[in-house]
């Protein structure tokens, strides 16, 4: 098994990103997607969450992700609390699924914080995207954020450049899908089946 880190700035198309890689055979482990699953009632976040921030981020029994975000975004203190529940919960859930890969696969794990949580000693390789701050700021305005919150996530988040610091390969986006498709074939044809080929 050949393990890739995938991150990139909110906004930058690292989902994107990760699902052509699936269609090209890799195994992608989704560091959101669990995230949220760890949350779920009846996972062992949902009540650590509880305990930390209390029943006023619940909505119908669930924990309210708006309603959370709002509270982290606005205190870098709840924000690390929350992390410090979180992010343990989520690398066990990741590696359990990657212990279960079979030999010469290709792992892409999708993490936005790679930088933040000092993870990339964890990989073989790591792959960061990079898209201009303006392009970022209007996919996430078609995603219905506001700018204030566009602003407080960003700020949140590491720079282009301490992400490329750590990084083996930085792929740009700041074009169109099929111009992606092309870069992320390359790479995967170049840099990463020869490290399981060979």
């Amino acid at each position: 098994m050949f393990s890739v880190a995938l991150t990139g700035g909110i906004g930058s198309g690292k989902s994107t990103v990760g699902e052509i890689f699936e269609e090209l055979g890799a195994v992608v482990i989704d560091s959101d997607l669990l995230s949220r699953e760890v949350m779920e009632r009846g996972n062992p976040g949902y009540d650590q969450v509880l305990a930390r921030f209390g029943d006023s981020i619940l909505r119908e029994g669930e924990i309210d992700r708006a309603a959370l975000a709002a509270i982290i975004f606005a205190d870098e203190g709840a924000r690390r609390d929350l992390e410090a529940i979180i992010h343990p919960l989520v690398r066990e859930r990741a590696e359990r699924i990657a212990s279960r890969v079979g030999e010469n696969r290709i792992v892409i794990n999708q993490i936005p914080l790679l930088f933040e949580t000092s993870g990339a000693r964890r990989f073989d390789y790591v792959i960061t995207i990079q898209s201009d701050i303006e392009i970022r700021r209007e996919r996430l305005r078609q995603r219905g954020m506001k700018d204030y919150e566009i602003s407080k996530r960003i700020s949140a988040q590491a720079s282009d450049e301490e992400r490329a610091s750590i990084a083996d390969l930085v792929i740009s986006n700041n074009g169109t899908l099929d111009e992606l498709t092309c870069s992320v074939e390359q790479v995967w044809e170049r840099n990463l089946l020869p490290k399981v080929s060979s």
